[in-house]
């Protein structure tokens, strides 16, 4: 049956009428894949809130996957409906979304979209590196993108992983997000608390596209190659311009280069940006190998040479890092007209809310003409800051996990004064102090028992002095 759908996935604007078949989950089907596999081309399969685990493809289709995000634009639906990664039926195929062709070249199908979900638990797929045959990876925990350009938008992609080198692997990238020789939309997302050997956040492999109002924060890793934020190399064979406009990017932690961004061998545009909190080896908040970069209208902690950059304190709000009243950012961002924030229908010369201020760009996620209330994220963090350790980052193992009655959990790398093991919900309140205890074999291990906690996703954080140690997604069935 042919319906018509309104996408409202932007403040601004709608994309237009989308005639397409509507393929419910679970009314119709009782899974996301099953859905998929469904699908025709352009149809949208629309998901209710709750909580699925699946690992899911879709298998190289044109079509919308949507939360009811896309009717009611509430916020809340997005972190009430979960695609959980975290119990793949194969190991090396263990991102929660991937979204890839196996044919070069077809990085102008821009039909996929993948709207309004809370994206979690996933730990990456074993993938060949199609620009140097032979090496394997372990990458894109939440979101693996190959040679197709998806819009991703509205999402919270949080707690993914991709660090696993058993098996041979060469490295582990992409913890949120992993795009390979495509052209993708990457907007208005909120891309927290992931891990990766390199791109924590996201990674742009031989890419064109564009990064926009989406908030980067709390990422960790870089081992190997370093970035933590986003980890961008070469340029795709279109030649499509890369893009980092609007975002916030902040404390996140790379052991190697490049806390923010590093930026490898390519051209691209940084603009009205906060980068601010981040920390690395070297380059906390950029690191620029050989590359073409413009850097301009953005607030660089530290400082950074270009036409409007700043460094001052960004002066965040204790909610969601909305920027407070005072903050230095508002209404510094490009003054050309096309960067201009939202109007208040109430008062055209003052911007919308979440924008502040006057109408030019406020620098930052919440500025400019593509900006949107995000999705919720916790507030746990603030104050805590990335560790200031640049040692290899220490391993933490849950097993089981997901978690019936209880679990074992094992932490490797640490001194004992370093443990102080927290647990957290996904609304960042501390819910349990855990108690760590040495082993014969040098490690430090812990017996956890769930005893009255609710099923859900918690969040094992080890804090110390020093910052965040390491953190790990723990999932109470």
């Amino acid at each position: 049956m042919k319906k018509t759908l309104l996408l409202a996935i932007c403040l601004t604007a709608v994309l237009p009428l989308v005639k397409a078949t509507k393929l419910l989950v679970p009314q119709q089907y009782s899974s996301i894949q099953t859905a998929i596999n469904a699908a025709s081309a352009n149809d949208t399969v629309l998901v209710s809130p709750g909580t699925y685990y699946e690992n899911i493809n879709f298998r190289a289709k044109g079509i919308v996957l949507a939360s009811t995000y896309i009717l009611t634009n509430d916020t809340t639906t997005i972190d009430a409906t979960v695609i959980n990664g975290s119990q793949p039926s194969i190991p090396d195929s263990a991102s929660c979304v991937i979204i890839a062709s196996k044919v070069p070249g077809t990085s102008l199908d821009t039909t996929a979209m993948i709207i309004g979900f809370k994206i979690t638990g996933g730990t990456g797929t074993k993938w060949e590196d199609e620009h140097n045959p032979g090496y394997i990876y372990r990458e894109g925990g939440g979101i693996l993108v190959q040679y197709l350009s998806p819009r991703i938008l509205h999402n919270h992609i949080t707690c993914n992983y991709a660090t696993d080198l058993s098996g041979g692997m060469t490295s582990a990238g992409g913890g949120a997000i992993r795009c390979g020789d495509s052209n993708p939309l990457i907007r208005n997302n909120v891309i927290d608390n992931n891990q990766g050997r390199y791109g924590a956040g996201v990674v742009f492999n031989y890419c064109g596209g564009m990064i926009s109002n989406n908030l980067i924060a709390h990422n960790t890793g870089g081992q190997n190659f370093g970035g933590s934020g986003l980890w961008i190399l070469g340029t795709n064979a279109e030649g499509s311009p890369r893009t980092v406009v609007n975002n916030t990017i902040i404390y996140n932690y790379s052991t190697g280069p490049g806390g923010g961004i590093r930026a490898w061998s390519t051209t691209m545009t940084i603009k009205n940006n906060i980068l601010w909190g981040n920390t690395a080896s070297v380059g906390n908040q950029i690191y620029n190998s050989s590359s073409n970069i413009s850097v301009t209208y953005n607030d660089v902690q530290g400082g950074y040479a270009g036409s409007g950059n700043i460094s001052l304190d960004p002066e965040f709000d204790v909610q969601n890092y909305y920027l407070s009243g005072t903050s230095s950012c508002i209404d510094k961002g490009d003054s050309s007209a096309v960067y201009d924030d939202i109007p208040d229908p109430s008062n055209p010369s003052s911007a919308k809310f979440p924008s502040k201020g006057a109408l030019r760009n406020d620098m930052g996620a919440y500025g400019g003409p593509w900006c949107s209330i995000l999705s919720g994220l916790s507030t746990l963090w603030t104050g805590i800051g990335p560790a200031t350790n640049m040692g290899p980052e220490p391993e933490i193992r849950i097993i089981p996990n997901p978690v019936k009655d209880e679990a074992d959990i094992v932490m490797k790398g640490f001194t004992g004064n370093d443990l102080n093991p927290e647990l957290f919900d996904m609304n960042g309140r501390n819910v349990r102090h855990l108690t760590a205890n040495s082993s014969a074999q040098g490690d430090y291990r812990i017996r956890f028992s769930r005893g009255s906690l609710h099923p859900g996703n918690y969040l094992l954080v080890l804090v110390s002095n020093r910052g965040i140690l390491a953190k790990k997604s723990l999932v109470i069935d």
